[in-house]
C-alpha cells in the first residue's frame, strides 16, 4: 500500500519564499530565464529542499550621458579659435565604442584636438576629423579640447587678411557621433 505525504504549509511557505527571493534578485534590466526544482522528503524525512537556476542575460547598453560644449568657439590670444567639449559615455560593450569627431564646417580652418589621456582610449586622427575609441566597457568622461586656425579665402591677400579679417567666433563647427565595436 502506498502512502501519499503531504508537504506541511510551512515547508509549501519556505519554498515559495525562496522562489520569491530568487526572483526579486534578478536585475531590473536584464532578462532572466530560469527554474524551480522542488523535493519534498519521504515521509518520515527530514524536510523539504528548492534548488533555482537562473541565467541572466544582460542587453548590451551604450549610452551618451553627456555631450556639452559652448554654441560658439572664441578667439584665443594667439587667434585661434578655441572650444573645450565634455563627452560622457556609458557602455557595457565587451569591445567598446568609437566617438567620431567630424568638421562640418569647412571654413574652421587647421584643427587641433587635445585630451587627456583616460585609461583604455585612444585618440587618432582621421581625414574627416578624429576617432576616440575605448576597448572595453566603463564609464568614460572625457574633456575635449578643440582649437580651429580660420581658413583665409584663396581671394583675399595676405595682407588685406591680416589687416581686415579677424575671425573673433564661430558656431561649434564639430559632430559627435558614438558606434559600438
Amino acid at each position: 500500500m502506498t502512502t501519499l505525504h503531504r508537504p506541511s504549509p510551512l515547508r509549501f511557505w519556505v519554498m515559495l519564499l525562496a522562489l520569491a527571493a530568487g526572483v526579486a534578485l534578478v536585475p531590473v534590466m536584464a532578462r532572466a530565464e530560469g527554474g524551480l526544482s522542488v523535493s519534498g522528503g519521504q515521509a518520515g524525512g527530514s524536510g523539504a529542499s528548492a534548488t533555482l537556476q537562473f541565467r541572466v542575460v544582460t542587453p548590451p547598453v551604450m549610452r551618451g550621458l553627456e555631450n556639452s560644449h559652448p554654441s560658439q568657439l572664441q578667439a584665443s590670444a594667439d587667434g585661434a579659435l578655441v572650444g573645450q567639449q565634455r563627452l560622457v559615455v556609458v557602455s557595457n560593450m565587451k569591445h567598446g565604442f568609437c566617438v567620431a569627431l567630424r568638421r562640418n564646417q569647412p571654413q574652421a580652418g587647421e584643427w587641433q584636438l587635445q585630451t587627456a589621456e583616460a585609461s583604455g582610449t585612444l585618440l587618432t586622427p582621421t581625414a574627416e576629423g578624429y576617432r576616440l575609441c575605448a576597448s572595453r566597457p566603463g564609464r568614460y568622461s572625457l574633456l575635449l579640447q578643440h582649437s580651429f586656425k580660420p581658413a583665409i579665402s584663396a581671394t583675399t591677400t595676405q595682407a588685406t587678411a591680416n589687416a581686415n579679417t579677424t575671425v573673433t567666433a564661430m558656431a561649434w563647427p564639430v559632430q559627435t557621433d558614438i558606434t559600438a565595436l
